[in-house]
C-alpha cells in the first residue's frame, strides 16, 4: 500500500541576512517529527526566507504557530515604516509574510482549507498578529491587494475600517505586522537574471508584459522586476510566482522572458513538481538547482515514516 501524501507548508519569512535569526525560526518550525524541513532559501537581495515544510494533516498547526512565533520574536517589519525605508526587494506585510498550506493532490483541498483556518486563528488569537486569509479560502482576494503601500499601506486600510483581518486583533501587530494564508495547489517561485544592458526598467517592463493581465500575459503568473546588488553592479531580475505551473511550465516563462531580453541564469527558490521542469532549456543555466531536493516528488520520497504517513 502506498503511503499518504503529505501537506506541505511554505511559509516565507522577512528575513534573509540574519543567519542566526534564520537558524533559530528554522529550528522552531521544523522541531519534533510534525513536520520535516524539505528546504530552506535564503535571499539578501529579496531579504526573504522561503522554507518548505511537509507533514500530515491535523499535526501541522502547531509546529506552525511555533515557527511563527520564533519570527514574530525576532524580525521587525514596522521599524521604518514611517520613514518608508525599503527593507528587501520583496513586498511584504509581516514577519510571517505568507504561510500557503499546500495539497498535492485535489483529494486534500479539504484538508489544506481546515489545517490554513486552523493555523491561521491561532496565529491571531495566540499570537496577536492579524491573519488575513488569500485565494481560494477568500474568495479568489490576491496577495497583491493586501500587500499594496507595504506594511504601512495595510495598517492604514485597517486603521480606515477599509480592511479587517479574518482572524486576531484589529490593529497590525507593532513588529511583526500581519500574515497571510491560503490554501493552494503548488505554485513555482522562479527568477530569471538578465543579461547586461539590461537594468531593473527593463525587468520591470518585461513583467509587466508577461504578467497575467499583460500585453503577453500568462495565466497565473505574478511577475516582479528588481534589482540585486553585487560587488560591481546592479543585476536585473524578472521575480516570479508560477501559480499554474502545469499549464504553464518553466521552459515557456524563460521564451516568454528570452523575446525581450537575453537571460543569463535561472533560479528556483523552493520546490517544483516534475512535469514544471519537463523540457526546460539546456542553454539557460541554473547553477544551484538539486533535483533531488528541489523536485517535490524526489524530496517526498526521502521524508521519514513519521512525516510521509
Amino acid at each position: 500500500m502506498s503511503r499518504p501524501l503529505p501537506l506541505l507548508a511554505v511559509p516565507n519569512v522577512s528575513e534573509g541576512r540574519d543567519a542566526a535569526a534564520l537558524e533559530a525560526i528554522t529550528a522552531a518550525f521544523a522541531r519534533g517529527e510534525a513536520l520535516s524541513l524539505l528546504d530552506r532559501h535564503a535571499d539578501a537581495d529579496h531579504h526573504r526566507a522561503v522554507l518548505t515544510l511537509a507533514g500530515q494533516p491535523g499535526k501541522l498547526a502547531q509546529a506552525l504557530v511555533a515557527g511563527t512565533a520564533a519570527a514574530v520574536e525576532r524580525i521587525d517589519v514596522m521599524d521604518g515604516v514611517e520613514e518608508a525605508q525599503p527593507r528587501g526587494e520583496h513586498p511584504h506585510v509581516g514577519a510571517v509574510d505568507v504561510m500557503p498550506l499546500v495539497y498535492l493532490e485535489p483529494s486534500m483541498r479539504g484538508a489544506a482549507c481546515a489545517e490554513a483556518l486552523v493555523v491561521a486563528e491561532q496565529i491571531g488569537t495566540e499570537l496577536k498578529v492579524p491573519a488575513f486569509l488569500y485565494g481560494e479560502l477568500a474568495s479568489g482576494r490576491v496577495r497583491a491587494a493586501l500587500r499594496r503601500g507595504g506594511p504601512a499601506g495595510l495598517r492604514g486600510r485597517m486603521v480606515s475600517g477599509e480592511l479587517r483581518p479574518d482572524f486576531g486583533p484589529s490593529t497590525m501587530h507593532p513588529t511583526a505586522g500581519a500574515t497571510l494564508v491560503a490554501a493552494r495547489e503548488p505554485l513555482v517561485a522562479f527568477n530569471l537574471e538578465l543579461a547586461a544592458p539590461a537594468r531593473v526598467a527593463d525587468a520591470r517592463r518585461i513583467a509587466a508584459l508577461i504578467r497575467e493581465g499583460g500585453k503577453e500575459g500568462l495565466p497565473g503568473v505574478r511577475a516582479i522586476g528588481v534589482a540585486l546588488s553585487t560587488d560591481a553592479d546592479h543585476v536585473a531580475q524578472v521575480s516570479m510566482n508560477i501559480e499554474r505551473p502545469l499549464e504553464v511550465p518553466l521552459r515557456a516563462v524563460v521564451e516568454a522572458v528570452g523575446r525581450h531580453a537575453e537571460v543569463t541564469s535561472a533560479e528556483l527558490v523552493g520546490l517544483a513538481p516534475r512535469a514544471a521542469l519537463e523540457d526546460f532549456p539546456a542553454d539557460v543555466a541554473m547553477p544551484a538547482f538539486d533535483p533531488r531536493r528541489q523536485v517535490i516528488e524526489n524530496a517526498l520520497r526521502g521524508l521519514p515514516t513519521e512525516a510521509a504517513g
